[in-house]
């Protein structure tokens, strides 16, 4: 017999689902511990100093792990058996060759573009962003001589690459947030596979990265459609109990590699038990966005014929000519759970509505078992200047909600009670 589970059974590849149980992890390591045990050590014990010797070889780079050696467990901040084996699951949801996990979604991301970016390059990327994302882009980055362009779903390749013509450097990145937070614009990832194409420059090509977190790997590959990886704030929906913070990204080599490696430089890793209660939450992630976007589409039809609500922004709700729609369609393979929606009488308005919310709870975040709302313009996106909040459709008036596994018809009742007070 075996002693864990492989990933295929007679002939055929088992689907994450089924692996996220016992994926990567074999009970006679642990006492047949079903569950991996909580690795809670910074440090292990080599057999002989010439095994730690040769564990640091591998792990600094000096050379290459032989066919027959094993990478060694070192320290902490290099490696851990929970990370590993939550690494090794990740990757099967993407399809990615690699995957590294973080202390949060913020540490991914800012760890990808330091390891990728360098003073006299370009980082293309779309926009809006994550609030944290945004001051990363528009403050930090050019205080390290990196230059930004910033492209919008309305604009035509044409538009883009003008506005990189305008720009001084060499293109190395592209990073899209799709769909976008809080708005849900989507972001053609082909299209910027395109581009990266076009500015391939003594072999180098940009890398296309992708922040994945909306959507998650239950309704959207960016790796199947040409991205270098895919970025998360596993805090959302891959974590999904509102418990911890977290971070990954996965993708090939050549993308994660030099990204995990900067994460031993920085010790910007998750902890143990981070990583203990990610694979927790990785068993019931399809089960939970299922039935966080069938309620989110009944909410969403619900909004759209409330008297007091207007341009609600659902990727459900997108129809043939609708901007997006052809993008949705080739791109995705659900609509997800994310709605934003304006409501009468601007910020006073959407305060009103929030004050007096009842199931779903006022609060940031996302991707959780509850349902949380929240006014992106003076809470996720507060960092954001008011011209580009305005132009980037962040208005005064805008509510995001990100629907949980509650009973539907409570949610519904819950969010009519409350706009009655608008």
């Amino acid at each position: 017999m075996r002693d864990h589970m492989s990933d295929a059974l007679d002939g055929r590849k088992l689907r994450p689902e089924s692996l996220m149980m016992s994926y990567g992890y074999a009970p006679t390591w642990s006492e047949g511990a079903l569950k991996s045990p909580i690795f809670q050590t910074s440090t292990f014990v080599f057999e002989t100093a010439e095994d730690g010797k040769r564990f640091f070889e591998i792990a600094t780079g000096q050379r290459a792990c032989g066919e027959d050696e094993r990478v060694g467990l070192i320290y902490s901040r290099l490696n851990n058996p929970d990370l590993e084996i939550l690494e090794d699951r990740l990757t099967l949801w993407d399809g990615g060759e690699t995957a590294t996990v973080f202390a949060s979604g913020m540490a991914a991301i800012a760890t990808t573009l330091l390891a990728h970016l360098r003073p006299g390059d370009v980082l293309l990327h779309s926009g809006p962003l994550y609030g944290g994302t945004d001051h990363l882009v528009r403050d930090v980055l050019p205080e390290l001589g990196i230059a930004t362009v910033e492209y919008t779903a309305e604009m035509d390749r044409e538009a883009i690459d003008a506005a990189l013509a305008a720009a001084d450097g060499r293109l190395a990145m592209i990073f899209i947030e799709t769909p976008a937070n809080p708005t849900n614009d989507l972001f053609d990832i082909e299209t910027a596979v395109a581009i990266a194409a076009d500015h391939t420059a003594d072999g180098r090509r940009p890398f296309v990265m992708v922040d994945n977190t909306f959507l998650g790997p239950v309704w959207q590959s960016p790796l199947a459609h040409g991205a270098d990886a895919a970025i998360y704030s596993a805090t959302k929906y891959i974590g999904g109990h509102s418990d911890l913070v977290a971070g990954a990204i996965v993708g090939t080599h050549d993308a994660v590699d030099p990204v995990a490696a900067l994460r031993t430089c920085l010790g910007t890793m998750a902890t143990p038990f981070t990583g203990w209660l990610l694979m927790r939450s990785l068993e019931t992630l399809s089960l939970r966005m299922e039935r966080q976007t069938a309620t989110a589409q009944r909410i969403a039809r619900f909004l759209t014929h409330h008297p007091k609500v207007h341009n609600v922004h659902y990727l459900g709700l997108l129809e043939a000519g609708d901007p997006g729609y052809e993008i949705y369609k080739r791109q995705c393979t659900g609509p997800g759970a994310m709605i934003a929606f304006e409501v009468d009488d601007g910020e006073a308005g959407a305060f009103r509505f929030l004050n007096h919310l009842e199931v779903v709870r006022l609060a940031v975040s996302l991707g959780s078992t509850e349902s949380l709302a929240e006014h992106p313009g003076t809470m996720t996106h507060a960092g954001v200047d008011a011209e580009t909040k305005q132009r980037l459709g962040i208005t005064p008036s805008l509510v995001r909600l990100s629907v949980g596994v509650e009973h539907p018809e409570d949610l519904i009742l819950d969010l009519g009670q409350a706009l009655a007070a608008v």
